[in-house]
């Protein structure tokens, strides 16, 4: 990993056309939103326009697939609606892409927060609440699964 990283701005911005790019070389229709189009990055469809999802792009540059989320993806999800988790390498590396339904990662973070929160955390003191999740796929269960689109 570069020690000079990318803004966090652009961190998104290059996971969103990295996401559109490859969406485009597996022979799918990538359209980019505007940044004012809520929770929806990009819309895709499949070449014959009869299969379209929306997908949700979140960007880190983490040796680790693990990505800062926040709590309204709790409640935000669809079955037309896709996370694309993005893990930015080197500039000479290949990104890697993680595909998880938004039904999904509603269910991994509200249960991974209920956990933390059950937890005691430091002096065994207990957590405080807050707006923040975490969506982790260490195991690389969602790696490349461009399949669970459905297009």
């Amino acid at each position: 990993m570069p020690s000079n990283k990318l803004p966090k701005g652009l961190t998104g911005v290059a996971g969103e056309y990295f996401v559109a790019a490859e969406l485009s070389r597996l022979g799918y229709v990538a359209s980019i939103t505007l940044r004012n189009t809520r929770g929806i990055d990009i819309l895709v469809s499949n070449a014959t326009a009869t299969r379209q999802v929306a997908i949700q792009v979140k960007t880190n540059q983490k040796s680790k697939p693990e990505w800062v989320l926040n709590k309204k993806v709790e409640t935000f999800y669809s079955d037309n609606l896709f996370y694309v988790f993005v893990n930015l390498k080197s500039p000479n590396e290949r990104p890697d892409f993680y595909i998880v339904p938004s039904k999904v990662v509603a269910n991994f973070v509200r249960t991974d927060h209920q956990n933390w929160l059950e937890t005691p955390g430091k002096d065994g003191q207990p957590h405080k609440d807050n707006p923040v999740r975490k969506f982790r796929d260490p195991e690389g269960q969602f790696l490349e699964r461009w399949d669970l689109l459905g297009l």
